[in-house]
């Protein structure tokens, strides 16, 4: 599956909208200080897991529609009483030829 966050796809054509699409998820954050390196390389490991899982999540998402791309893509990430972090994977499915 083609994912992109641009309108379009070099050398493929749109063949069809099929729907937006979303992956979400989350995860539990430690108490760290930032002072620490150590500390920085878990929260960034811990957001990098988050924001894969939604990616994995949009994918299937997608393949339902019978997608075999997302253009489009945006991803926002938040954090919730500084104890969670939430991920949120947007595009538009689509079939490409």
């Amino acid at each position: 599956m083609i994912l992109t966050t641009t309108n379009s796809i070099e050398g493929h054509k749109i063949q069809d909208y099929l729907g937006i699409v979303t992956g979400t998820s989350s995860e539990l954050k430690k108490s760290f200080s930032f002072k620490n390196d150590k500390n920085m390389q878990i929260i960034e490991e811990l957001m990098n897991e988050a924001k894969e899982q939604a990616f994995q999540k949009l994918k299937v998402n997608a393949s339902k529609l019978n997608a075999n791309a997302v253009l489009a893509i945006s991803v926002d990430i938040e954090t919730a009483a500084g104890s969670y972090f939430f991920v949120s994977v947007t595009g538009t499915a689509v079939k490409v030829t």
